[in-house]
């Protein structure tokens, strides 16, 4: 972004803030001048993000994503929303002939479902207010660039891609944009113990890949919607 304060006073969402790139999201969105709306599962997770003594850090503890009328409680208690940002999801590697009807459901659960009802939810706060929003999701370069043993989930990223140039579509006369960023393996300490033996250097940064997001959500991306934006670094 090229202004520090570009989301000066706005209030965003941003889902899965424990995960391995929300802290250098909430980091960034917060160095931009955001509030932080989080909707976390656990108590745990609240008393991590409440440790970081910010007071633009909302954190509600107890917010199951997969559960339609809890996500709609959440973003209905919310001030009026300028963004909202969806990083919450899971992974999970098997070939397809390991890969049960449950690994799917569970799959879609955790990558689509969350996205959809968080997008519906972020839409109705943003179309109530009438001043525009971004909303951002994450995709995968699985689903993109396919290719076998994760197929679960590629099929839910692939969803995730479809529903945000989907949504995009149908929320321009709200001046809603809608976009995802689409990763490669990012660099997470996770994601290091579980390949030790990887170029780690190659992957995308965390902080590289919130600057993106930053960016999408700020009042200067005045015309891109409906995009699928590559952060895949050198990987």
């Amino acid at each position: 972004m090229n202004s520090h304060d570009d989301l000066e006073g706005r209030q965003v969402v941003v889902t899965g803030a424990a995960g391995g790139l929300g802290p250098a999201l909430v980091d960034t969105l917060l160095a931009a001048g955001a509030t932080c709306h989080l909707p976390l599962l656990g108590h745990s997770d609240e008393a991590r993000q409440n440790a970081r003594q910010d007071a633009r850090i909302v954190s509600v503890a107890g917010v199951d994503l997969t559960d339609e009328a809890a996500v709609r409680a959440f973003y209905a208690s919310r001030p009026p929303l300028w963004g909202s940002v969806h990083l919450a999801g899971g992974f999970r590697a098997a070939p397809i002939l390991d890969t049960t009807l449950a690994d799917l459901h569970k799959q879609l659960e955790q990558n689509l479902t969350t996205a959809f009802l968080c997008c519906r939810e972020a839409a109705r706060n943003m179309r109530a207010a009438g001043r525009g929003g971004r909303i951002a999701n994450v995709s995968s370069r699985a689903a993109v660039v396919p290719a076998g043993g994760a197929i679960a989930y590629t099929v839910a990223k692939a969803g995730v891609s479809a529903l945000t140039q989907a949504l995009a579509d149908e929320l321009r006369g709200d001046r809603i944009f809608v976009n995802a960023v689409v990763p490669s393996i990012i660099d997470t300490p996770a994601n290091r113990a579980a390949m030790p033996a990887a170029d780690h250097a190659r992957w995308p940064k965390p902080a590289q890949i919130s600057a993106a997001i930053a960016w999408l959500l700020s009042p200067a991306n005045a015309l891109t919607s409906g995009a699928l934006v590559p952060v895949y670094g050198a990987a």
